[in-house]
């Protein structure tokens, strides 16, 4: 067939049909009236958008696939999707902008603690691995709180440098905190930790992992000595006396070709006490991409620059080999961010003022949570997709709404194939009720 004209329609058509499986699951959740309950800022004139309004729409436009602050005009001119929701009205880019600029610290500081302790409270699942990382993220304007920082792909550019928190167990943001981007990476971490606790404080933390950047006397005091101390495995970096503690070590236990791995004690000289310390070495020649560094105040001995070293504090009395497999779970949330990046847009969603950046990140974040809500309960695969894969399979789906007597029926334009995928997606929602239950799959 040779198309030789073409024609309009004022029918409300989207390409994001797929939209309505994460609608149902915040109806599921009750997710709008925890908004309504919390103390957001208002419009100044009875012509501004709800406030609720303008978040679910801000986070409907990043699962869409907005990156920019331009782009979440991708739901402004769509219908359907605002029928879907039930908006009298769709806002503009503008009015995020706008709506964002009203939070202040004091502000964020109520609001996103408050949705962090209702949504880890309402999940049905505890004994929690806390995985605490920070990330550059480099800016090419003049945004507040944007310094030159260590940034190893952008060296010399300003930067912000953000810590975060993740719940390794469910793949989910546990806090995040915006920070100037010549911070140290420990900079400011206790308060961090503290109220990252706090807000997981009616769960269990079984586990705390970060690596070398949080190395730190204060924080391991800070761990053991609360009042339910916290287990903990933090990277060392290779001082001059680790290197030499390191090199005096005589007992090595082999746990395959080319790795050994060693468990002793090490009080450094600014402790009162030792620590236990794993260390790991492995092979270069057996092993070239190994992980570690090798010593460089032993580089000339044959034997020891041979290998590649990494070594761990913890307060564990696992075997090593145990320590240090826990240890390693910790690479999925460079994953995390990865995918906060990549995915969602976390690196380009910015302001002039640090503020609004901050809420504007945060509300990503919860963005993050619900999507990871539904991947684990909705999508029954056990290898869980990431969002661009979703929208692909799932939300990018043209769609049209028809009346059929008093109901309003979703159409969607679908292969005969793919229709019981969406079906069971449907079914699956039903699962997510407060608490929500993650299934083990």
């Amino acid at each position: 067939m040779t198309v030789t004209k073409i024609e309009f329609t004022d029918k409300e058509v989207t390409a994001h049909g797929g939209i309505i499986l994460l609608q149902k699951m915040l109806e599921q959740m009750k997710f709008t009236h925890f908004l309504e309950r919390t103390p957001l800022p208002q419009p100044g004139s009875n012509r501004g958008y709800d406030p609720v309004q303008i978040i679910l729409q801000f986070i409907v436009s990043i699962w869409c696939g907005a990156n920019r602050y331009e782009h979440l005009e991708v739901a402004r001119f769509d219908g359907v999707l605002q029928q879907l929701f039930g908006w009298e009205r769709m806002a503009g880019h503008r009015a995020f902008v706008r709506f964002f600029q009203k939070f202040t610290m004091k502000t964020n500081s109520r609001v996103f603690p408050a949705f962090y302790k209702w949504f880890f409270d309402n999940l049905s699942f505890d004994n929690y691995t806390l995985d605490f990382d920070s990330s550059v993220i480099t800016r090419y304007g003049e945004q507040e709180g944007a310094a030159v920082g260590y940034n190893a792909k952008k060296p010399g550019r300003k930067s912000h440098h953000p810590l975060m928190a993740f719940v390794s167990d469910v793949q989910m943001v546990a806090n995040f905190w915006l920070r100037s981007g010549d911070a140290h990476t420990a900079n400011n971490f206790e308060a961090f930790m503290e109220s990252t606790l706090a807000n997981l404080q009616n769960k269990q933390i079984g586990l705390l992992r970060a690596d070398s950047g949080f190395y730190s006397k204060k924080i391991f005091e800070l761990l053991e000595n609360r009042a339910d101390p916290v287990s903990y495995i933090i990277a060392c970096p290779l001082y001059t006396t680790i290197q030499r503690h390191i090199q005096s070590q005589k007992t090595w236990l082999q746990l395959d070709n080319g790795i050994e791995i060693c468990a002793t004690h090490y009080q450094s000289p600014m402790w009162d006490a030792p620590r236990r310390l794993i260390i790991v070495r492995q092979e270069i020649a057996e092993r070239p991409k190994a992980t570690g560094k090798t010593l460089r105040l032993f580089e000339d001995d044959d034997i020891v620059s041979g290998y590649r070293h990494s070594c761990y504090i913890t307060n564990l009395k696992l075997p090593a080999a145990e320590v240090w497999r826990l240890y390693r779970g910790r690479a999925n949330c460079e994953n995390q961010i990865k995918e906060l990046k990549y995915d969602y847009a976390v690196d380009k969603m910015n302001q002039n003022s640090f503020d609004a950046t901050e809420t504007t990140m945060n509300f990503i974040m919860i963005a993050y949570n619900l999507m990871s809500l539904f991947k684990q309960v909705v999508i029954p695969t056990k290898a869980k997709p990431m969002l661009k894969t979703i929208r692909y399979t799932t939300l990018n789906i043209g769609s049209y709404i028809v009346k059929n007597g008093r109901d309003s029926v979703l159409k969607m334009s679908l292969q005969m194939k793919h229709r019981k995928w969406i079906r069971q997606l449907w079914a699956n929602i039903d699962n997510i009720k407060q608490p929500f239950i993650i299934i083990d799959s």
